[in-house]
């Protein structure tokens, strides 16, 4: 008999729903005799230390992508299970887990590496800030809200001045959060590429650009207020100065997360996000 898998169970048993998951999923992975390594979400010491076959994450998007960023080093594959209220990246909920649980933990399931970006901040030529991003590495305006000024380079070669609020780089993780709500195309995770969307842009001509996720992007801050800063997956790492510089390039390593047998990309653009939905319309009395 093959060696039972190694699980580092991560949630925050703080909400009546998580708990309710948590419980349904401990129940499966013990009569599937899995080894389990139990850690709260907010202990990052416990989730550092478990080396483990996968890690069971339960969860909304955000909890998923903070302990993506936590587990990235070890490339330890991440089953999302949903109790959030979309749930993305969560491609599974208690019973279809369940369903599937031995398929998954035999190793047999298609996992998926998602691009992640290594962003720099500096200034004067020291490391002010930056890290990690699974979903988008924004720079923003912030107060008193007047617009700023950001030079662009790709691959060392000088492109076009960014005027407006900010601007927005993604994964095509990242595609369908901040950046498509920005305006920017949805990219599928299968592709390797990156996307710069600007944030209410003062030139109309200044439209989203998808480069190769091998581009080596850098920012330059010309114009700042008080309160601009860089914000990498919704988390404000270091405030901006005027001559401050961000790059941004793919990490070395990618995000690992095991897909579910039953769902397709683009069921969950359809079911979760109402992608190209059509209108409600209204029965016509007679």
């Amino acid at each position: 008999m093959s060696k039972p898998p190694r699980i580092l169970f991560i949630a925050s048993k703080e909400r009546a729903r998580t708990r309710e998951v948590y419980a349904a999923v401990h129940s499966t992975l013990s009569r599937a005799h899995a080894e389990i390594v139990q850690c709260d979400a907010n202990d990052a010491a416990c989730i550092a230390e478990g080396n483990c076959d996968f890690a069971i994450v339960i969860g909304g998007d955000g909890t998923i992508i903070e302990q993506a960023r936590l587990l990235l080093q070890r490339a330890t594959p991440i089953i999302g299970i949903n109790a959030g209220r979309v749930g993305f990246l969560a491609e599974f909920d208690s019973e279809s887990f369940h369903r599937h649980a031995q398929f998954i933990l035999e190793g047999r399931a298609t996992v998926r590496a998602r691009t992640v970006l290594e962003v720099a901040a500096t200034r004067a030529g020291e490391r002010i800030g930056g890290g990690i991003a699974i979903n988008d590495c924004v720079i923003t305006a912030g107060e008193p809200f007047r617009m700023i000024e950001l030079g662009l380079t790709v691959d060392g070669e000088a492109g076009p001045e960014l005027v407006g609020d900010g601007v927005i780089v993604a994964t095509p993780t990242g595609s369908t959060a901040y950046s498509a709500s920005a305006g920017g195309a949805i990219v599928h995770p299968s592709l390797d590429a990156l996307s710069i969307v600007p944030i209410c842009a003062q030139s109309l001509a200044f439209r989203p650009v998808t480069l190769p996720d091998s581009a080596r992007i850098e920012f330059t801050i010309q114009r700042a207020n008080q309160g601009t800063a860089l914000i990498l997956d919704g988390v404000k790492t270091a405030s901006l100065e005027v001559g401050d510089r961000i790059a941004i390039a793919r990490n070395a390593q990618g995000a690992l997360f095991v897909t579910n047998p039953d769902n397709s990309y683009w069921r969950t653009l359809t079911e979760k996000l109402r992608w190209a939905a059509m209108p409600s319309y209204r029965t016509e009395s007679r």
